[in-house]
């Protein structure tokens, strides 16, 4: 039977958009409270401050990961690691998210480069946020080390 489990996070802004700021919380984990900025977003990161789009990155590469190694995994080649980032691109012009690109490299004993592109390929359309995002294009590089 599907279970749903929920996670939460929250932000608190204040101000007006370019000189306002704000701190988002993950507040499932706990793991903290991190300070978010218009400038962050749309000129340049400043240290220590994130944007919405760094954390959807975060979030993408983390279930990108998992999606890749459980395929892998049921397809008797487990990795031994996979290392995964996510850009994401923020069009300040159009006031959207254009386009992700993944990459990934990993380790992996005993697996041809054709199953290892099907897989890899087939953990970014079928991950649950890949799924959320479908409204946006999404990439792949993925390389076997």
């Amino acid at each position: 039977m599907p279970r749903t489990v929920t996670s939460t996070a929250s932000t608190a802004w204040k101000g007006d958009l370019l000189s306002g700021t704000g701190t988002t919380t993950l507040e499932t984990s706990r793991l903290g409270t991190f300070p978010v900025t218009w400038k962050a977003r749309a000129e340049e990161s400043e240290n220590g401050t994130t944007s919405p789009e760094e954390l959807l990155g975060a979030a993408h590469a983390a279930c990108y990961s998992m999606q890749f190694s459980n395929l892998l995994a049921e397809n008797g080649t487990p990795p031994t690691s996979l290392d995964t980032s996510a850009a994401v691109d923020f069009n300040i012009g159009e006031g959207g998210i254009t386009g992700i690109a993944l990459s990934v490299t990993a380790q992996i004993d005993d697996i041809e480069d054709a199953d290892f592109q099907r897989l890899a390929d087939e953990a970014k359309t079928s991950c649950p946020v890949s799924k959320a995002l479908a409204g946006v294009e999404i990439t792949l590089e993925a390389t076997l080390g």
